[in-house]
């Protein structure tokens, strides 16, 4: 039996207006390689300037995890051949981050949790992007210097379902604190997989090797499965030495396959040493105090859920695993409505129509029509089945509640003569099957509740319609 050991290194694209060390826009879709200048290009002369709003950033990121803030951070040259990083070689932190130890909260299904250790998270720049056409290849530099935080996990995971668990919570955690879109499809956040195994009850830490730029939770959790499957089979068959070796994998969507991308380098070959055109970056204790003020984080929503509404944890946790759904849910409850029920019509009946790719944000219904469509249940102007219906119809249609209701014809009847000129009239038809009633068959009430409801085509108020009967078969 074997222990799978996973540690993650995920790169958070920042949300600035401008990169990491001069003031091009960090705009995504742009005309290739028209958001460049001479820094940037690694020109002569040209010196990098920090970008400000990605360390006030950092900061809230580290408050976030419960990090240490280091005062005092220095910026380092990561000589490496980048070919599409003009300058040749990457600013980033090695000795002394801007963020140090941390720790981030995963939750289990049963509600048992367990903290994963973040070693650190330092400021760099990105890379530009390669494009291979055919027998050329072609670069957009863009990208190139574009802000990033590197988060990097203590190797704390034990399983693949534990590594999504722990970026979904992170990326979960930097969206709520809005210092990066985090959309995986454009690269705004993704990761490198370390994976490696050992047998059961050894501690020590065995040859692990790095699956790079991963960017799908799907993906991510594929490729970890393959990995492990690929270096068990190698120690089982004596050959873990010679095939598990410190490397960079890519892995193949295709194929579903991990395949060797070039051999692991380590720090020393990186030949890192201090930017002689940066000085340290020094946080003063205003600095740390105006930029941990954040926004309520989703372990912290999703227990004010809990308490507030008499949510189920697990209802406040899915509800709590973004913030567009956090505030989708509380904008429901603006409209006058039960913490359960807006639950309920948000998790079950909305996200159960949902298409493939579809969310809240590009939800053809919005929260205030989803809050009104409850809300008529509550009041009984409709029935709970009448509103599946009236779902249905604004998911396909752009109008208000009520037009949808009106052009329907969907209005519960609460009225008592209306409703008793229909009960009056099934009771007159079925004389038989009222005197069985009487003389002992109570389940005979069910057929008249049926056909009063089925005669007014489900609009009568079935609390009405129960009361009213209960009284005519006195």
């Amino acid at each position: 039996m074997f222990e799978v050991i996973i540690g993650l290194e995920v790169h958070a694209q920042l949300n600035t207006n401008s990169k990491l060390w001069c003031s091009c826009a960090t705009s995504f879709g742009e005309k290739p390689n028209t958001n460049v200048c001479p820094t940037c290009l690694g020109l002569p002369g040209a010196l990098p300037v920090l970008n400000k709003e990605a360390v006030f950033k950092a900061i809230q990121l580290g408050t976030a995890i419960n990090a240490k803030i280091n005062k005092k951070s220095i910026f380092n040259r990561k000589n490496y051949f980048y070919p599409d990083l003009p300058t040749g070689y990457q600013i980033s932190q090695f000795e002394v981050p801007v963020v140090g130890m941390g720790e981030i909260i995963i939750d289990f299904d049963d509600g048992s949790t367990k903290t994963i250790g973040v070693t650190r998270a330092h400021l760099e720049n990105d890379a530009g992007k390669n494009s291979h056409c055919g027998d050329h290849s072609q670069v957009d530099l863009n990208r190139a210097g574009t802000p990033l935080l590197e988060i990097v996990s203590e190797p704390d995971m034990r399983s693949a379902d534990e590594a999504i668990r722990y970026l979904k919570k992170l990326h979960s955690i930097v969206k709520y604190i809005d210092i990066s879109n985090a959309n995986m499809a454009e690269g705004s956040f993704r990761c490198d997989v370390n994976v490696s195994i050992r047998p059961k009850g050894d501690t020590k830490l065995y040859t692990r090797c790095e699956i790079k730029n991963m960017n799908s939770f799907k993906f991510i959790e594929k490729a970890i499965a393959y990995e492990v499957q690929r270096q068990i089979e190698a120690w089982e068959d004596g050959v873990y030495e010679q095939e598990v070796v410190q490397e960079t994998r890519l892995f193949d969507v295709n194929t579903g396959e991990t395949r060797s991308m070039r051999g692991k380098e380590d720090a020393a070959d990186y030949r890192y040493f201090p930017d002689p055109d940066l000085l340290p970056l020094i946080i003063t204790d205003e600095m740390i105090e105006k930029y941990s003020q954040i926004p309520e984080l989703p372990d912290a929503k999703k227990e004010r859920f809990v308490k507030e509404f008499g949510l189920k944890v697990y209802d406040a946790g899915v509800i709590c695993s973004t913030v567009e759904m956090a505030n989708y849910f509380e904008d429901m409850l603006k409209v006058g409505i039960s913490g359960k029920m807006a639950t309920t019509w948000l998790t079950v009946e909305l996200l159960g129509r949902f298409s493939e790719g579809m969310n809240v944000t590009t939800s053809p219904v919005d929260a205030t029509k989803l809050g009104t469509i409850v809300k008529a249940i509550e009041n009984g102007t409709i029935s709970g089945k009448a509103a599946k219906e009236v779902l249905d119809y604004l998911m396909k249609n752009d109008i208000q509640v009520d037009e949808a209701i009106e052009k329907l014809d969907l209005k519960q009847v609460s009225d008592d003569g209306a409703i008793l000129a229909i009960i009056d009239e099934i009771l007159a038809n079925n004389q038989d099957k009222v005197e069985q009633y009487k003389s002992g068959k109570d389940k005979l009430f069910g057929f008249f509740v049926g056909q009063t409801m089925k005669a007014s085509k489900g609009t009568a108020n079935p609390q009405k319609v129960n009361e009213l009967l209960k009284q005519r078969l006195a």
